[in-house]
């Protein structure tokens, strides 16, 4: 069976990544790609690098026929993207990048994202995304909400230590450093070659991310009480990659062994050898995720380094991966990619 496919937003970095893994899937066809401020331009206009394959033309949104459409991701900015998905057909599944549906308390979206939630029954309905987690609902949802690609990284390194009850939840640091693709496509001053190369910044600095509403949801659910985590982001002269070093109070032999344990059937989370870190060279384009843990010179402290690539395991990937669930799909189809290296 092939399923029919549409791409809100696809002149965007995470709409080109979604093109490029759907490109080898064996049941996915691409049949309508939409970009407002681009319609009427091929994707060989746009993104040169796809000139190969024989895709649809940019479309505005509102020339897609959805009853030819199986399933829609939606790569749109929050905001644009609830006040569209809440205008399309209630039959059509959707995985949604944005950060429109992934925050459960619409109060807690207004307070983060500055604004009221205008589709609060779709945000009812809404499942959160990470795979590895929400598996099960995932795969009976309609409309999945995509995680932040720094809460990803984070929830990785941390779900399964919270779990377990094996490290101090008032004592976690998350330094993460990531890509510049992160920020998007859009002109931006301080993301000019000139103002970014050659130097590294700490960004949001003091808890302002919003990527910390996700880790108070998401851990507070898990441990069953509030859990706030110190997080602050950087921003590297890279094109792709994240790399989060966390800071545990907890054995590091037993961190190890709760993380392996947690992850040892999953084809995307690859745990190293004890005392061996990732590198985010080594899961580029990838979605893969992969952790290392050691031990710190401090008796009783652990140091869970976890590396994925924002666009793919972050973002475009784990979209993908979920829409596999949703159509009922084996979870890896067009995902199993080798890391691009050198």
């Amino acid at each position: 069976m092939t399923h029919k496919i549409a791409i809100l937003g696809a002149s965007g970095y995470t709409g080109a990544e979604l093109v490029r893994l759907i490109a080898t899937h064996p049941t996915m066809e691409i049949v309508a790609l939409a970009a407002n401020s681009k319609a009427g331009l091929s994707m060989a206009d746009v993104f040169p690098h796809l000139r190969h394959l024989d895709l649809p033309d940019l479309v505005k949104i509102d020339e897609i026929d959805f009853a030819g459409v199986d399933l829609c991701f939606c790569a749109l900015p929050h905001a644009t993207s609830q006040a569209v998905i809440k205008e399309l057909p209630k039959t059509l599944k959707i995985v949604d990048l944005s950060a429109d549906f992934r925050l459960r308390d619409p109060e807690v979206y207004a307070q983060w994202y500055g604004g009221q939630h205008d589709a609060l029954e779709c945000q009812a309905e809404a499942v959160y995304g990470l795979t590895e987690f929400y598996r099960d609902d995932i795969r009976a949802a309609r409309l999945v909400a995509g995680t932040g690609c720094n809460a990803a990284t984070g929830q990785y390194a941390l779900r399964p230590l919270i779990a377990d009850g094996l490290i101090d939840l008032d004592d976690i640091i998350i330094d993460l450093k990531t890509g510049v693709s992160g920020a998007g496509r859009s002109l931006k001053e301080n993301l000019l070659h000139a103002e970014l190369s050659e130097g590294a910044h700490a960004y949001a600095v003091g808890g302002t991310h919003r990527h910390l509403a996700e880790f108070d949801q998401e851990f507070s659910a898990v441990a069953g009480r509030p859990v706030k985590v110190q997080f602050t982001p950087h921003l590297l002269p890279a094109n792709r990659g994240i790399i989060a070093t966390v800071y545990v109070k907890g054995d590091a032999d037993a961190v190890y062994k709760s993380l392996s344990n947690a992850y040892a059937d999953e084809p995307f989370v690859q745990m190293l050898p004890f005392g061996q870190q990732p590198s985010t060279r080594h899961i580029r384009g990838s979605n893969f995720c992969h952790i290392g843990v050691s031990g710190d010179r401090i008796p009783g402290r652990a140091i869970v380094i976890a590396a994925l690539d924002n666009l793919t395991k972050g973002s475009s990937g784990q979209a993908l991966q979920n829409a596999n669930l949703m159509l009922g799909e084996e979870e890896t189809l067009g995902l199993m990619l080798a890391p691009v290296f050198p």
